[in-house]
C-alpha cells in the first residue's frame, strides 16, 4: 500500500532535522587538534588581510614594549591573530558541544576558591578578560558547582553575531544581562546568592569610568564590579580560561581579591578597581599572546596613538552637531 500524502510530507520534513543533527554531531566531533589547525590557519589569513586591526595590534605592542624591534612585534602580532583564530574556531564549535563535552576539554584548578566564596550567601563576582577562550571561562566553573550565573555583556552592533553570542551564552541556562542600565539587575543576581560574570579589560565612557593604570599607562575602567562588591559584600574572584602549550584549555580560578574599605566611597572604588585591573594585567603578562590586543585600550588618554580614530570621531561629532542644528532650526 503506498504511503499517504501526509506521511510523505512527514518523512520529508524529518530529513532536514536528521541532516542537521548529523552536521551538529560532525562539528562537535572535530578533534581539538583539528580545531587548533583550522583556527591557526584562519588567524594567519586574517593577519595578512586585515590591515586595520594589524595596525592596532602593532601600535599597542609598540606602546607597551617600546624596546621591541619591528621584527619581533610583527612575529608576536601574528601569534596574537593565530590565537584569536583558534578562539573563534573553539567558540563556533562550542555551540554544538554538550556540557560533558566541554568539561572533558577543559582542566580546572581552584574550584574550591569559588565554592568556598559562595558559602556566605552573598553570591560571587567573577571578573575576567578577553584572554584565551573567555566564553569558556564563564561556563566551566558554574558547571562544577551547579550554580546559576549571569553574564554582563554589551550588545554587539552586528545583529547576526550578537544573536549567535547570546544563544551560545544562554544555551546552558545562563542569563545574559545587557550592559546598558544593568546595575539593578546585577545587584539582584548577587542578592540571590548567584554568580555574576563581568569582563573588565575594555574601556568605558568618560562619565561611567574611573582612571587606573594598566601596563603602567593610564586607562579608563568600569567601577561596577568594585561598587557591587562593596555594596553587596560579595567576593571578587578572577577567573581565566587559557590555552596551554599543548593546546588544551585550562580554567584558572584564583583566590578572592582583598577588598579595601577606607570609608570613602570614591577612594574605595579607585583602589579596588585598580586591584582588579592588576589581576587582569598579571594574567595578560602570563599569557600575552592570548589577550585581545586588537582593542584600542589606551585611546582616551593617549589619542595620538590612533589619529585615524580621532579623525573619524571628529567627523561623527560634526555630523551630530549639524543634525542637531537642523532639528533646532
Amino acid at each position: 500500500m503506498p504511503p499517504l500524502k501526509d506521511e510523505k510530507l512527514l518523512s520529508r520534513s524529518k530529513e532536514p532535522e536528521d541532516s542537521r543533527g548529523a552536521l551538529e554531531a560532525f562539528i562537535a566531533g572535530i578533534s581539538v587538534q583539528k580545531i587548533q589547525r583550522l583556527g591557526k590557519l584562519f588567524g594567519t589569513l586574517v593577519f595578512h588581510l586585515d590591515f586595520a586591526h594589524r595596525r592596532i595590534v602593532r601600535r599597542n605592542l609598540k606602546f607597551i614594549h617600546s624596546d621591541w624591534p619591528r621584527g619581533r612585534i610583527r612575529e608576536f602580532s601574528k601569534r596574537i591573530f593565530q590565537n584569536l583564530g583558534i578562539t573563534f574556531a573553539e567558540i563556533c564549535q562550542m555551540m554544538f558541544l554538550s556540557k560533558n563535552d566541554i568539561l572533558s576539554r577543559v582542566t580546572i584548578s581552584g574550584i574550591e576558591n569559588l565554592s568556598d566564596a559562595l558559602k556566605a550567601g552573598k553570591g560571587a563576582i567573577m571578573i575576567s578578560a578577553h584572554l584565551g577562550n573567555w566564553e569558556m571561562a564563564a561556563l566551566v566553573a558554574p558547571f562544577y558547582l551547579d550554580t546559576p550565573v549571569a553574564a554582563v555583556a554589551r550588545k554587539l552592533r552586528f545583529e547576526p553575531i550578537n544573536k549567535f553570542i547570546v544563544r551560545l551564552r544562554s544555551r546552558f541556562g545562563f542569563k545574559v544581562i545587557d550592559k546598558e542600565g544593568a546595575l539593578p539587575e546585577m545587584r539582584q543576581v548577587l542578592r540571590r546568592g548567584e554568580i555574576l560574570g563581568i569582563l573588565i579589560d575594555q574601556g568605558t565612557r568618560r562619565s561611567e569610568g574611573i582612571d587606573v593604570t594598566f601596563f603602567g599607562r593610564k586607562v579608563r575602567a568600569t567601577p561596577s564590579a568594585a561598587l557591587l562588591a562593596l555594596r553587596c559584600r560579595s567576593p571578587v574572584i578572577p577567573v581565566f580560561c587559557v590555552r596551554e602549550p599543548g593546546g588544551g584549555l585550562s580554567a584558572i580560578i584564583e583566590s578572592p581579591l582583598k577588598l579595601e574599605r577606607t570609608g570613602d566611597l570614591r577612594t574605595d572604588l579607585t583602589i579596588n578597581t585598580q586591584n582588579m585591573t592588576d589581576a587582569i594585567e598579571k594574567a595578560v603578562w602570563n599569557y600575552p599572546d592570548q589577550w585581545f590586543w586588537v582593542h584600542k585600550r589606551w585611546k582616551h588618554h593617549y589619542p595620538d596613538m590612533f589619529p585615524e580614530y580621532q579623525k573619524r570621531r571628529k567627523r561623527r561629532r560634526a555630523r551630530k552637531n549639524r543634525k542637531r542644528g537642523r532639528e533646532i532650526s
